[in-house]
Order: C-alpha cells, then structure tokens, then sequence
C-alpha cells in the first residue's frame, strides 16, 4: 500500500473571510482534500476498512472547520445590512401610502363606475332574462304567470337612466314583449286544449261509469231472473213428486182395500191366517212400496245431477272458447229444451 496522505489542517481567520467566500473561492481547499482521500484501500482487509470510515471522517472534519466560519462570516453580513433593509422597507411603505393616498379619488372613481356598469349590466340581464317562460325543471309557465311577466316588461321605461345601455335596453325590452306575446298565445291555445281534453276524459268517463253500472244492472236481474226460473222449476218438480206419491198412495189404499174385502169373503173360516198373512203382505208391499218411490227419487235427482253437471261443463267450454258467460248458458239451455235445430246434448 502507498504511503497514506494526511489532510491538511484548515484555519480560517476572520479576515481571510472576504477573499474565500466568494465564487470559486474555495476551489482551492477542495483540490487539497480531493488530493488527500485519493487513494484506494483494501476493503478486503479491516486496516483497508478503516481507512475508508477514516478518511470520511476527515473530509467532514475538513468541511466544518471551513464552513463554521463561513457561516460567522454570513451572520455578520446579515447583521451589516439589516439597517438597511429597515430603512428601505420604511421608504417604500411610506411613498406606497403616499401613492394609495394620491390615487384615492380616481380609485373611487373607477370603483363607482365599475359598480355603476355592473348594475346597468345586471337591469339589462335581468331584462333579458324576463322573456323566459319555463322553469328550472323545463316545466311551461301558466298563461296568468306569463301575461304577468308581460305587463310587468311592458311598463319598464327606456329612459335616460340606462344612460350607454339606452338602446341595447330598448332592444331587449321589444325582443322580451314580443317572445312573451307568443308564449302568451302558445300557453293559452295549450290550457284550451288541455281544458278540452279533461272534459273529454270526465265525459268519456262518467259514459263508462253508466254503461259499468248498467250492465250491472242487466247482470242482476238476469240472475235474479234465473234463480227465480230455478226455484218455479223445483216447486215444479215438488209439487208433480206430491201428487204422484198421493195418487200412489190412493192406488194402493183401493188396492189393498178391495184385496182386503176379497181376502176377507173368501177366507172366513181362517180369519186368524189370513188375518196374519194380510199384514205381513200389506206391511211387504209397504216397504217394496217406499223403496220404490226412494229409487225412483234416487234415479230423478241423479238424472238432474248428471243433465246439470253435463250442462256446466258445456258452458265452461263454450266460456273457456271465448262465448261470454251469459250468452254460453243461454246456447245450451236452448239446446238441452230442444229449441235449436239439429243439435242435442248427448246425456
């Protein structure tokens, strides 16, 4: 390894100062530590290692010793010309105050004129802007609104207040007048036929409300109508089964009757056998009698069961074929009674 190079030792004196701080004024003292650390050490030995963290160590010590007076020198600079920074700040606040105070009454002009073309500014919008005829929502204004805002544009004076804005006002006030004349005139012919077609909705409406309510009606006493034909049917039926059982009842009566004089003639001389045996025939022909009239009531309301049941199922396929219900059971009563050519109902 060469032989290892020291830096030099740095002393700055105070009036050493003022030739070194300035540009390139320590080029020299960096050529000297550049030339002091320029060597390459053996990192692969702990002497190498230390020579590197020593030689670092050197350049920091060699820069605090030239920058701590630097930094003394700079304090004192600063402190050198803080009074005059002071005394120019004064000046220069004082001719700003001067100007401000100097330029005060055109500044209250301009402003005042400012403010006066911004008002002007803002009547003209506002002029302009009364011609709209919609809302924030896009929605038309009712003709009253409109009508209004016309009167309220008409009576507005182009007089010498709008001073500059004398002609572009009167040619806003006379675009405003006529784009709320039309606007008048579109809303009013819109509220007529608007007004035209609610009447139409009520009228069509309460039409709708007559023909619900009378065919409600016909519904009614058309069911009424048919329930009243179904109860005079049953009476019917009832009545024809009482007098078929009375004159059943009477047949029979006679028929015993002459039975039990015949018997009784003819067999005097058993009376207590034939007196027996009579009963146990008549009570027979009792019993076979009711069970006959059971199943012949048995058989009719099976009958009327199976003609009703076939009936029903008719008239839902005709409702399920799109016939309306009424009409449906009005074809198959005509067809079940016979009164339709060339059909029947196979039962």
């Amino acid at each position: 390894m060469s032989e290892e190079k020291q830096l030099p030792s740095v002393v700055i004196t105070e009036d050493m100062a003022p030739t070194l701080y300035v540009p390139m004024g320590l080029d020299g003292y960096l050529a000297e530590i550049r030339e002091a650390v320029n060597e390459v050490p053996d990192l692969s030995t702990k002497k190498g290692r230390d020579r590197i963290a020593s030689l670092a160590a050197s350049v920091s010590r060699s820069k605090t010793a030239i920058e701590k007076p630097g930094r003394e020198y700079l304090k004192r600079l600063k402190e050198a010309v803080k009074p005059a920074e002071g005394e120019l700040k004064r000046f220069v606040d004082e001719c700003d105050t001067l100007r401000d105070e100097v330029r005060r009454p055109l500044t209250e002009y301009e402003n005042a004129e400012k403010q006066r073309i911004a008002d002007l500014q803002n009547r003209l919008t506002c002029l302009r802007n009364s011609s709209q005829v919609v809302d924030e929502f896009g929605s038309p204004y009712h003709s009253s609104e409109i009508a209004a805002r016309l009167n309220d544009v008409k009576v507005i004076a182009i007089d010498e207040s709008w001073l500059e804005l004398t002609a572009e006002a009167a040619v806003a006030k006379d675009a405003a007048v006529s784009k709320l004349e039309q606007a008048l005139e579109l809303a009013t012919k819109r509220e007529a036929e608007a007004a035209e077609l609610e009447n139409l909705r009520i009228q069509q409406e309460a039409q709708r409300q007559k023909d619900l309510e009378a065919a409600r009606e016909k519904e009614i006493a058309e069911r009424v109508k048919r329930e009243a034909d179904q109860a005079a049917q049953v009476e019917r039926e009832a009545s024809a089964k009482r007098e078929a059982d009375a004159l059943a009842a009477q047949q029979r009566a006679e028929r015993e009757k002459k039975e039990a004089l015949e018997k009784a003639e003819q067999e005097k001389q058993q009376a207590i056998a034939a007196e027996q045996l009579r009963a146990q025939q008549a009570e027979q022909a009792r019993l076979a009698e009711q069970k006959r009239i059971a199943d012949e009531a048995a058989a009719r309301a099976a009958n009327v069961e199976h003609k009703r049941a076939i009936n029903q199922k008719a008239v839902a396929d005709l409702v399920a074929a799109g016939v309306p219900e009424e009409f449906a059971i009005l074809c198959i009563r005509g067809i079940a009674s016979g009164k339709v050519f060339a059909t029947n109902i196979n039962y």
